[in-house]
């Protein structure tokens, strides 16, 4: 297939040459380690100590990686995306590990705030989206996962979980709204999944709305996601999946290697590589009960996206296929994507400042870890730079 992820002109185009310089000027830190290292540990120093760095923090690499400080805040960059560039958002509320009820309550309320603010504008904000440990304590998944009981405290802890789950997704359900539930730490993955799987099937019986999240880096993902489909068969109901390659890499290698069990990780890349590619043709070639959002950053797996669609006969804006990748990175393909009118849609995370930080460390330290990533980002953000004479 003719390479379209080159033309940087139609990528950068809503980027002024000001958020250009900034780009590069980002990207260029994240390439070193040393320093992804450095300030991830002053930016959580600074922010335990109070010191006055969000006015910097906001106008560098929060703006640069977030959509705003509320969901009201990122309305500015949802319309501008999609009026100018076609590419819709998921509002993504990225504060994370919180503890108590009251935090995990008003999680819920911001989701269903999203939901309904995905009703409102359906084309420019198709999917709402929240984390499972945005609705309940990570130890409580992981010893539901586990199969061990619960005190009478926990029982009630946990039916509160699923309360949560319930609600964001029957509130999906009524506003006919698409819901992703995203995927977290293998060891405690199991329990999310059965609730996701509960949720299919109370909510997907006439189409794939409620949508759980296959981490490829996992080499039993496959079989999994194949049982699933098998599962759906059997009960009548469609299956909805976000595919990634996975977030967690070395912090599941570091606890396998610890705990001393076999690291859920695939062995190297291009086993992760294969193991991606072999869950998107598989969905594809079960497109009639399956729904795809393919949350990727790379090319090829994209453009075998794009070739499975031809042959099938697949359109272009078949709403059962969606093309996901992250706000600040990628644009070469959201919007080279997008002007051929694939259905993309960016993840446009949003939150308080300081709420923000430990995801944006996250996103610097992925960066720094995935191989040609930000060398990638940086050959292009320069040859558009020149293409402008700057």
């Amino acid at each position: 297939m003719e390479k379209l992820f080159n033309n940087t002109e139609v990528a950068f185009a809503l980027k002024n040459n000001k958020e250009l310089r900034r780009a590069h000027f980002l990207f260029k830190m994240i390439s070193k380690p040393t320093l992804v290292k450095i300030g991830s540990s002053l930016a959580n120093f600074a922010i335990k100590t109070n010191l006055p760095v969000t006015g910097l923090i906001r106008a560098t690499v929060f703006d640069h990686f977030c959509g705003g400080i509320s969901e009201e805040d990122c309305l500015s960059v949802v319309d501008k995306m999609y009026a100018k560039g076609k590419v819709a958002s998921v509002l993504d509320y990225s504060v994370e590990g919180k503890e108590t009820e009251e935090q995990f309550d008003a999680a819920l309320n911001m989701t269903l705030k999203t939901i309904k603010f995905a009703q409102e504008r359906p084309d420019a904000i198709p999917f709402a989206v929240f984390k499972p440990t945005g609705f309940g304590r990570f130890d409580m998944f992981v010893k539901k996962g586990e199969g061990k009981e619960f005190t009478a405290t926990e029982q009630a802890e946990w039916e509160r979980i699923l309360y949560r789950f319930n609600m964001a997704c029957k509130y999906a359900f009524d506003n006919d709204v698409l819901l992703l539930i995203d995927a977290e730490h293998s060891w405690m993955q199991d329990a999310a999944d059965e609730i996701c799987l509960d949720m299919m099937r109370k909510y997907n019986k006439e189409k794939a709305l409620i949508y759980n999240t296959a981490q490829f880096y996992r080499w039993d993902r496959l079989e999994w996601l194949k049982d699933l489909h098998k599962t759906a068969k059997q009960e009548g109901f469609h299956v909805g999946m976000k595919v990634v390659r996975g977030a967690y890499m070395e912090i599941e290698r570091e606890r396998a290697d610890e705990k001393g069990y076999k690291s859920p990780i695939c062995v190297d890349k291009a086993a992760t590589d294969l193991n991606y590619n072999q869950g998107v043709r598989f969905m594809i070639d079960n497109i009639d009960t399956m729904a795809l959002f393919a949350g990727t950053h790379n090319e090829d797996s994209a453009y075998l996206i794009m070739e499975l669609m031809q042959e099938k006969n697949i359109a272009h804006q078949d709403k059962r296929l969606f093309f996901g990748q992250l706000y600040g990175m990628s644009d070469n393909m959201s919007f080279n994507l997008a002007k051929l009118n694939y259905n993309v849609a960016k993840y446009l995370p949003f939150g308080p400042v300081k709420e923000v930080i430990p995801y944006l460390i996250r996103r610097a330290q992925e960066n720094t870890s995935v191989e040609g990533q930000t060398n990638r980002e940086l050959d292009l953000i320069t040859k558009e730079m020149k293409r402008r004479n700057m």
